[in-house]
C-alpha cells in the first residue's frame, strides 16, 4: 500500500499552515483516537458513500467525481477487512485516516467529499450508525435469552421450590413462576433497547460543525440511504449530543443488574448447600488446590461485569455534565466506554444464555427445601379466614402460634396433630391439611401473574406470542 503518512505536519493536519510545526509526543498523545475509533471503519465508509452520492445528485459535485469516490472507498473498506490497510496516529482518527488513504488511490477528487461537513456531524453519524447496530444485536441476544427462560419454565411449570424474602424461604412457588420473573426482567430490558432505537433513529450528517452549510444539500436523501427515519431537526444539538449513547448505556447498566442478580442466584443455587443447581464443566471451572471444587466461574464473571458496565455509564455521565453547546473534544472520550460496555454487555448475556439452557435442576432438592421454615404458614392464615371466618390479623396470629409450636416440637405444620391445632383454634378441622403441603399452596395462587402452574403456562404462553 503507497504511504499515505507522508509529510502529515504541514498537508494532512486539519489546521493546515496555522502551526509551524507539528505537535509533540504529549499532544499526538491525548488528542490520537485511531486507536479505537478505527471501530468505526464500516460506518465511515457507509456514510461518506452516502454523503457522496447525495453530493452528485444535488449538483454539488460531479458524477465522476462520485464515481471515484466511491470507488476508492468500497476499495478503502476492503483493504482494511483483510487486515492489509495501515492505520496512522499521525492522522489522529478514522475520518482521516480514510481521507488521507482515499486522496492516495483516486488523487484531487477525494478533496471533494468532506464538501457541506463536518468531523463533527461525521463522527456523530459514525458513532450514531454503530450504537444503533449494537442495539439490534443486544435485543436479538435479549429475545434468545427470553427464549431460554421460556422453555426451562416450560419443562418446570410444576416444580416447586421456595419463594423468597430477604433470602429467607417466604412461601412455595414453582421453578417455572421464577423463571418467567427473569422474563419479565429482560423483556423490559428489551424495551428499553427498542426504545433507545426509536430515539437515535435521526441522521446527523448535514449538520456540518454547527450551524448547517449553505450547500444545497437533501438530509432526507442522506437519511433514509442510512436507514435512520429521519434527520435531525437542530444542528447544534446535533453535533453535541450524546444521549443515544448514553442511554445505551443506561439499558447496558440496568440489563446488567439483572444479569447480575440472576447470576447470584446461580452461585448460591449451585453451591452443596443449597444443590437446587448444577453447572456443566463447560460454565464451571476447578480449584488448583481442592479437587472436590466445583467453581461457578461463569456466573461470577457476569457478575463482575456489571462493575464495568455502571462504570461507563457513570464516566459518559461525568464526561458530559459540563460541557457547553457545542462541540467540545471532551466528547471523543465517549467511544471507549461505550464500547467497553457493548463488549461486556454482549459476553455476558451470551454466556447467561448458555448457563440457562446448559443448567441441571434438581427438583427433588428444590421441593424438599420448599416445605422448610413453615413456608405453608400463609395458607394455614388463609384458611382460617375462607373457613373459619376469622379476620386476617386474627388468622395470622393463630398460625404464628402454630408455627411456634411446630419449631418447639421440630415438625412442619402439615406434621402438627390436629389435637395439637384445635387448642390453638376450636373451629380448625382435618381439612386444613390439605393446605399445608407445598404442591396445594402453589396450586391455590391462581390469581393473575400467581405461581399457579395453570398461571405460569398462560404468562408462557403471553410471552411466546410476542417474543
Amino acid at each position: 500500500m503507497a504511504d499515505d503518512t507522508t509529510d502529515t505536519k504541514s498537508s494532512n493536519q486539519m489546521w493546515g499552515g496555522r502551526f509551524a510545526s507539528g505537535p509533540d509526543a504529549i499532544m499526538e498523545e491525548i488528542n490520537a483516537s485511531i486507536g479505537f475509533d478505527k471501530k468505526l471503519f464500516a460506518q465511515d465508509i457507509r456514510g461518506s458513500i452516502a454523503h457522496a452520492t447525495m453530493l452528485a445528485h444535488q449538483g454539488i459535485i460531479s458524477a465522476e467525481d462520485k464515481d471515484k469516490i466511491v470507488h476508492g472507498l468500497n476499495t478503502i473498506l476492503s483493504e482494511i477487512e483483510s487486515g492489509n490497510f495501515e492505520f496512522s496516529r499521525q492522522l489522529e482518527d478514522i475520518h482521516m485516516n480514510v481521507e488521507a488513504r482515499l486522496a492516495t488511490l483516486i488523487g484531487p477528487a477525494a478533496g471533494r467529499l468532506h464538501t457541506a461537513r463536518s468531523r463533527n456531524d461525521q463522527v456523530a453519524l459514525d458513532f450514531r450508525l454503530w450504537v444503533k447496530e449494537e442495539l439490534q444485536k443486544t435485543e436479538q441476544m435479549l429475545t434468545g435469552l427470553i427464549a431460554a427462560f421460556l422453555d426451562r419454565a416450560e419443562e418446570h411449570a410444576e416444580s416447586v421450590m421456595p419463594g423468597f424474602t430477604h433470602l429467607q424461604t417466604a412461601q412455595p412457588v414453582t421453578f417455572g413462576h421464577h423463571c418467567m420473573a427473569y422474563v419479565e426482567m429482560f423483556g423490559r430490558d428489551r424495551s428499553r433497547v427498542r426504545h433507545a432505537i426509536e430515539h437515535l433513529d435521526e441522521s446527523p450528517i448535514g449538520a456540518a460543525a454547527l450551524a448547517g452549510t449553505g450547500y444545497p444539500i437533501d438530509r432526507h436523501m442522506t437519511a433514509k440511504a442510512l436507514g435512520f427515519r429521519e434527520p435531525t431537526r437542530n444542528s447544534i444539538d446535533t453535533v453535541s449530543d450524546r444521549d443515544f449513547a448514553i442511554e445505551f448505556l443506561s439499558a447496558a447498566a440496568i440489563a446488567g443488574m439483572h444479569l447480575s442478580r440472576l447470576a447470584e442466584e446461580i452461585v448460591i443455587w449451585s453451591t452443596p448447600q443449597f444443590g437446587f443447581v448444577r453447572l456443566s464443566d463447560a460454565f464451571s471451572t476447578g480449584s488448583s488446590i481442592m479437587p472436590q471444587k466445583k467453581n461457578p466461574d461463569a456466573a461470577e464473571l457476569v457478575r463482575a461485569k456489571t462493575g464495568r458496565i455502571n462504570g461507563s455509564l457513570v464516566a459518559l455521565l461525568t464526561i458530559m455534565k459540563g460541557l457547553p453547546l457545542a462541540y467540545s473534544k471532551d466528547m471523543q472520550e465517549d467511544k471507549e466506554q461505550v464500547f467497553d460496555a457493548a463488549e461486556s454487555l454482549e459476553l455476558a448475556i451470551a454466556a447467561m444464555t448458555g448457563m440457562v439452557r446448559d443448567m441441571t435442576v434438581n427438583t427433588a432438592r428444590m421441593k424438599a427445601a420448599a416445605g422448610s421454615g413453615y413456608s405453608t404458614a400463609t395458607d394455614l392464615a388463609d384458611w382460617l379466614v375462607r373457613e373459619a371466618g376469622l379476620p386476617f390479623r386474627d388468622a395470622h396470629h393463630v398460625t404464628g402460634r402454630a408455627v411456634a409450636l411446630a419449631e418447639s416440637k421440630g415438625c412442619d405444620l402439615a406434621e402438627l396433630p390436629l389435637s395439637d391445632l384445635q387448642a390453638i383454634h376450636a373451629d380448625i378441622t382435618d381439612k386444613v391439611y390439605d393446605v399445608l403441603t407445598v404442591e396445594a399452596s402453589v396450586a391455590s395462587r391462581k390469581s393473575f401473574g400467581g405461581t399457579a402452574p395453570s398461571e405460569v403456562r398462560k404468562q408462557i404462553a403471553f410471552w411466546r406470542a410476542r417474543n
